[in-house]
């Protein structure tokens, strides 16, 4: 085999060798095969791992916002998650703290408005990070709730006069909430 030439760096970087098909046809074939394999086994790769990665990663997260029929606010919220990737279906009742009561809201903890999503019930103006961490930890709760109607919360109007806190819902409805987020 013959001898490459190679020019250094003056970065100190390694050595560069100088490789053409005039000089060397028989190595630049081998080393255009072994890139091109190389190619192939990347988007081979990238081809499985897409192919793989769970469907719930794509696809668009499903709801259904309860609130009562003269509530402006929630039709807010529920553009405020429309916006921000989310499919939400809003239904009006007159019976919105039962539907809390039975995803397992404490009546001194609602919200205005109930969103049962992806397996979880989500009460109040919760914003969409904390949402979104929530489908992202996929925690062994209930779900989460952000009591009342804060000021500057998503879909009320005014600006934020404190951190938001929001509480997970347990599954044991006996158990006492806990602190999920401070936004």
């Amino acid at each position: 085999m013959s001898c490459f030439r190679y020019e250094e760096s003056l970065s100190g970087s390694p050595p560069c060798f100088i490789v053409s098909p005039a000089s060397h046809g028989a190595l630049w074939r081998e080393l255009t095969q072994e890139a091109l394999l190389n190619r192939r086994m990347l988007c081979l790769t990238a081809a499985t791992a897409l192919v793989s990665f769970p469907a719930r990663a794509t696809q668009r997260a499903r709801g259904i916002l309860y609130k009562t029929p003269e509530c402006s606010c929630c039709d807010t919220y529920a553009m405020y998650l429309r916006s921000n990737g989310f499919e939400i279906e809003v239904e009006s009742t007159d019976d919105l703290a039962q539907i809390s009561r039975q995803a397992g809201v404490p009546g001194d903890s609602q919200g205005c408005h109930t969103l049962l999503l992806d397996g979880y019930v989500v009460d109040g103006h919760v914003p969409i990070d904390v949402i979104r961490k929530l489908l992202a930890e996929r925690p062994a709760i209930a779900g989460i709730t952000l009591p009342g109607m804060p000021s500057g919360s998503p879909g009320m109007t005014g600006r934020q006069l404190e951190p938001f806190k929001v509480y997970a819902i347990p599954k044991a409805k006996a158990a006492e909430l806990q602190v999920y987020a401070v936004k």
